[in-house]
């Protein structure tokens, strides 16, 4: 079996959604004074590659702690996106072209390169967005969730974030952004785990996305 890592690195420098305060990793015990270490970490929820519940939200929506644990695994596909340019949307022609594959996953992943300029301004630009279309197949089609290599779901001009709210709606449903290394997983079905942290009423928590291939 490989495994493949589908995370970014946390660092204190990474990016982050414009007006969130970046993470802060303090030291808190040291060798030479406590005889271990220990670092202080603080960070947003919503923190590189991580996943959004219906709470994110939705007031009483599902938090992370109230979803199975089997919400954040299952087969997954991956569907290229990369030849899109800035402000592309990927439509429903993108998923019907993998259709038989698609109906089958529990995720879709949307590959659209993005991920390439990470630690780049470039990457709060005009990337590409999923259509109305994909997002009521995702619904209608009862998926666990989609994923995809950007910082968001919607446009990073769509403050009401209207694709969010769609998908997110049926309260069992996950989001995960900030996704990398989709190009190593292949075309095929392949299982995704995107596991949270395990903290009561979670909004949000950054997770250790990774894909199984079977040999």
């Amino acid at each position: 079996m490989q495994v493949v890592d589908l995370t970014h690195f946390l660092s204190q420098d990474m990016p982050v959604y414009p007006g969130t305060e970046g993470p802060r990793f303090e030291s808190a015990n040291t060798y030479e004074r406590d005889g271990f270490q220990e670092t202080r970490m603080t960070m947003y929820t919503h923190t590189g590659t991580h996943v959004d519940p219906p709470a994110h939200l939705f007031p009483g929506g599902a938090t992370l702690d109230r979803l199975p644990i089997t919400q954040f695994v299952g087969t997954a596909l991956v569907i290229d996106c990369t030849d899109l340019r800035e402000g592309g949307r990927i439509a429903m022609d993108r998923v019907e072209r993998r259709r038989a594959d698609a109906d089958m996953a529990e995720f879709l992943l949307f590959r659209t390169g993005w991920d390439r300029y990470w630690g780049d301004p470039r990457y709060f630009g005009d990337y590409p967005c999923i259509g109305d279309d994909v997002a009521e197949y995702l619904v209608q089609s009862r998926k666990k969730g989609v994923g995809l290599d950007t910082i968001g779901l919607d446009p990073i001009a769509a403050a009401a974030l209207p694709l969010h709210k769609k998908v997110l709606a049926n309260n069992a449903f996950v989001i995960i952004e900030n996704l990398t290394n989709l190009h190593l997983v292949g075309h095929s079905l392949f299982t995704l785990c995107a596991l949270p942290l395990k903290h009561v009423g979670a909004d949000g928590s950054p997770i250790r996305a990774i894909g199984l291939i079977e040999d």
